[in-house]
């Protein structure tokens, strides 16, 4: 595998890492994390034991991808950005059977500071504004913001807002969807 990694990164035996992927300065990436080809690493993130992270992902400085959280292909994690793998944390009591599963949908964009609270999924292209909580799953292309996180609109793939009256196409890139109930679908 060919990979660049800051001679300051550490990185366990028994990590996976695809090609073209960076890895900036403190990274630590743990034996059993499974990171795909193309992705970027910013300084001080930590990648844990049995996480899995698809190709393309970015993931901006600050940010600890506990076990248990698995990033598709193309999402965006920005700075400081935090995942969560335990409801009810106690130092004192031993939880790691009872992680919860996370995922992230490709192409999802998590902004600067969003805490993601465990057991959660994250539908394709869903977009989480900066300092927002997410508490609930999120529908796909859905804009959330707030905290807790709530739904105030879509966004395109491309990462512009659609139309609240009319989400039946992007002005920007000219992607068709169709609005189901309350879940958004690409028109192929």
């Amino acid at each position: 595998m060919v990979y660049a990694a800051h001679s300051t990164a550490i990185i366990d035996e028994g990590a996976r890492i695809g090609d073209n992927t960076r890895i900036w300065h403190w990274v630590h990436v743990c034996a059993g994390a499974h990171i795909g080809e193309g992705c970027s690493l910013g300084q001080n993130v930590v990648v844990m034991n049995g996480v899995r992270i698809g190709n393309n992902v970015k993931i901006q400085n600050n940010v600890s991808v506990y076990e248990g959280v698995e990033l598709s292909d193309d999402v965006f994690c920005g700075p400081s950005m935090v995942f969560t793998n335990v409801i009810n944390p106690r130092s004192h009591i031993s939880r790691r059977k009872e992680y919860k599963k996370t995922l992230v949908g490709r192409g999802a964009t998590l902004g600067a500071n969003v805490t993601i609270i465990c057991g959660v999924t994250l539908g394709e292209y869903a977009f989480v504004g900066a300092g927002s909580v997410v508490t609930h799953d999120v529908p796909a292309y859905a804009l959330m913001v707030g905290v807790p996180a709530r739904k105030v609109g879509w966004m395109c793939q491309c990462g512009e807002r659609l139309s609240d009256r009319d989400p039946s196409s992007c002005k920007v890139c000219g992607t068709k969807y169709r609005l189901e109930g309350e879940a958004l679908r690409r028109i192929p």
